[in-house]
């Protein structure tokens, strides 16, 4: 479960208010702006091509290189949780149940599983897999990836998505039961996917450096802030991949990520590159660009404890006044949809049909009014929000300063570097932020570790230090019902309310955004934005 700022979080250098307002005073000038930017890309990236190109070598038919970001922090399933050590987990260790296109569990390294009571789950696992060196994957396995967690044989902070366990069975070679020491029904999404590769028995420590799964692809070699290589596991009880060898390569800055894949020695980016840079490498003749909706969350949260923005009328308000449309056409340039929940509607559990909030300014302006806060010179009340200096959440913020302006809010920026931006978040030092939700939100127990009143920091991050009895009552319900049907209903009231009292204000969801090299075929995007199309990608030989 991660939340970050994405890009968000970036250095502390000063913030100019007033310039950047100017910029957006309208759809015009925004325009302007976003073309200049686009301009300026490709003139840059033109220019530094130039130099290039004269040394570009052929790139290797069996190997498909990857750039990321930033090198994976431990490739150990049960200890890795940044984004790049689990993405590329998922690609060397197999789960018991994988998801489909709509965020349900299906059969992975389980077959079939059966829940006799609320407190049991029991997996049957099957035959034939084994591990990379060779070993038979069991039953035995299974039991010791958890118990190596729960019993603290492993330090990791993944034990506690597994804290309403109570033990874990091995009744024979392939059958694996939980025994729970309460009904958790979120139990299934935390064993599939990338939530849990199973290891083999016995393992510890030694799996950071040297990690042994059973999945798709097994570890060559990792080299940190440099790469990590992966080749295709032969025996492999799945489909195989197509790719003999994949190779990560770490690239922390943007714009080198571009030129990377506009000379042709990186194959593959993803998510990894502005808006302005994806426009301008579509047109590149030898690249192409993949978008699917994804599921990363942004959103504006509100700290409840402060004295204006705990009155719901005033937060409704904001909602109004807050107008996304021109943010995502020329921020984001069209990749990323309006948000009506923090659940993407890609899940089972998202509903829909809760009270929105289209652009209304004149409606603000009367909640307010009716809120007690008329205008003085032009005035109602200042606000701060707290943020980075990262260009698309400045952009962000200087469009939220002029259109709260428009209904007599003053909104103040301040801007810190990241470790104190996110103390001051989890300390309740602020009245406004934004960040974005990346994976944790694509299953509804989401809603307790934001939401419920147990979860104030540091048990959890709801920051906003909301408290609605009726919430957590039926968060409870919802972690305990094992009715598919009902708890989707139970789930929908939730989003209504939260949709009523406004605690967050959901923004939008950002697109999967893949851009590639035409030698690279058979590519399909996933919702969770990972790499599983690696394991059907092809590489043309032609």
């Amino acid at each position: 479960m991660h939340e970050a700022a994405g890009q968000a979080l970036a250095d502390s250098r000063s913030f100019a208010p007033l310039r950047m307002t100017t910029l957006f005073h309208n759809d015009n000038s925004f325009r302007l702006t976003t073309l200049f930017r686009t301009t300026v890309l490709l003139l840059f990236l033109g220019a530094c091509l130039l130099p290039l190109l004269s040394c570009s070598q052929a790139p290797d038919p069996n190997t498909l290189v990857m750039i990321i970001e930033s090198s994976p922090t431990n490739l150990d399933p049960r200890v890795g949780i940044d984004a790049w050590s689990e993405r590329i987990d998922a690609l060397m260790f197999d789960d018991l149940l994988d998801r489909d296109e709509h965020l349900n569990v299906t059969p992975a390294l389980a077959e079939r599983w059966e829940v006799p009571d609320p407190l049991t789950y029991i997996f049957h696992i099957r035959h034939g897999v084994k591990f990379h060196d060779g070993r038979a994957l069991t039953s035995r396995d299974v039991k010791w990836t958890f118990d190596s967690m729960l019993q603290g044989k492993i330090r990791t902070t993944r034990a506690a998505a597994y804290r309403y366990v109570d033990h874990v069975e091995a009744p024979d070679a392939y059958t694996i039961a939980f025994r729970m020491k309460e009904p958790f029904s979120t139990l299934l999404w935390n064993l599939s996917d990338g939530a849990m590769g199973i290891v083999p028995y016995g393992t510890l420590t030694e799996m950071t450096t040297h990690p042994v799964g059973s999945g798709p692809f097994r570890f060559v070699s990792a080299e940190q802030d440099k790469e990590v290589i992966v080749e295709r596991n032969e025996d492999y009880w799945g489909e195989k991949p197509h790719v003999p060898r994949v190779r990560f390569v770490v690239v922390p800055d943007t714009t080198t990520r571009a030129l990377e894949l506009r000379k042709g020695s990186a194959d593959i980016a993803s998510n990894a590159l502005t808006s302005d840079m994806v426009l301008a490498l579509e047109k590149e003749p030898n690249l192409q660009v993949e978008r699917a909706p994804g599921t990363v969350f942004s959103y504006l949260a509100f700290n409840l404890r402060d004295p204006i923005l705990r009155d719901v009328r005033v937060r409704q308000a904001l909602a109004y006044a807050i107008d996304r449309r021109p943010m995502i056409q020329y921020l984001w340039r069209g990749f990323a949809r309006p948000a009506d929940s923090i659940l993407p509607p890609q899940s089972w559990a998202y509903d829909g049909e809760v009270p929105k909030y289209e652009f209304d300014p004149e409606r603000a302006r009367q909640i307010l009014d009716a809120a007690g806060y008329p205008p003085k010179n032009g005035v109602r009340f200042h606000l701060v929000m707290k943020t980075s200096t990262e260009e698309t959440t400045r952009l962000m913020v200087a469009v939220l300063q002029q259109q709260l302006r428009g209904v007599g809010i003053v909104l103040d920026i301040r801007v810190f570097e990241p470790a104190t931006f996110m103390a001051d978040v989890v300390s309740g030092a602020y009245q406004m932020y934004s960040l974005r939700w990346i994976g944790g939100n694509e299953d509804p127990d989401i809603f307790e570790y934001v939401f419920h009143s147990d979860k104030f920091p540091p048990h959890g991050a709801n920051r906003s230090f909301y408290v609605n009895p009726r919430i957590d009552a039926l968060i409870k319900e919802g972690r305990t019902e094992t009715d598919p049907g009902r708890r989707k209903a139970v789930y929908g009231e939730i989003q209504t309310i939260l949709a009523t009292d406004l605690p967050y204000i959901n923004l939008w969801f950002l697109d999967n955004v893949l851009v590639h090299t035409r030698r690279v075929r058979n590519i399909t995007l996933n919702p969770s934005g990972n790499c599983d199309f690696l394991k059907t990608a092809e590489i043309s030989t032609q």
